[in-house]
């Protein structure tokens, strides 16, 4: 694919607009792009970075003090023994300065894990099949159960009976592999 503005280079940048509804493809060279404010991101630019838009994502001050206020001391005032990061300087740049500030500030990545990851906190991938025997069986556990829930909400009792049986057999499952795999 050629470049859409010069026409004599090869399009290396390849970038969708959607303004009010309507899609607009742009296809440019290296060149172009730059010349047209496209490589921010690749060249970076004082105004946009990824360590900026994850301080931003962070940046929730109002309601992060009114979730940990209660349950936590002032995190400003929290500081890394190592390399004397505060938590205020942490919400500015989006990531931490060593290893320690992990242990720091433990307390208070939850609700930020949980923001940045629209709500999910705990991992929900694949498992390879070779290792993950009794993982496998206590995910189809959860799903079951979370099925049966929604069963029982619906009144739709004789499924509901049926999924809590597989659910029981799991169970047993489990009891019996765990003591082997572990």
């Amino acid at each position: 694919m050629i470049c859409q503005e010069c026409k004599q280079r090869p399009a290396t940048m390849h970038f969708t607009k959607i303004v009010n509804g309507e899609k607009t493809e742009f296809h440019l060279c290296e060149q172009c792009s730059k010349e047209h404010g496209h490589m921010f991101m690749l060249y970076g630019n004082d105004d946009f970075s990824l360590n900026n838009l994850l301080a931003g994502l962070l940046n929730f001050q109002a309601p992060m003090k009114e979730m940990t206020a209660n349950a936590f001391p002032n995190p400003d005032l929290l500081q890394c023994e190592t390399c004397k990061m505060t938590y205020h300087q942490f919400t500015q740049i989006g990531r931490f300065g060593c290893a320690d500030c992990y242990r720091t500030f433990a307390r208070y990545l939850p609700p930020i894990l949980k923001r940045l990851h629209s709500g999910n906190n705990a991992h929900s991938g694949k498992i390879p099949k070779r290792k993950g025997g009794v993982l496998h069986l206590r995910k189809q556990l959860a799903v079951l159960k979370q099925k049966l829930q929604e069963l029982v909400a619906r009144e739709e009792f004789e499924r509901a009976a049926e999924v809590r049986d597989q659910i029981r057999s799991l169970e047993d499952e489990l009891r019996q592999r765990g003591e082997g795999d572990m």
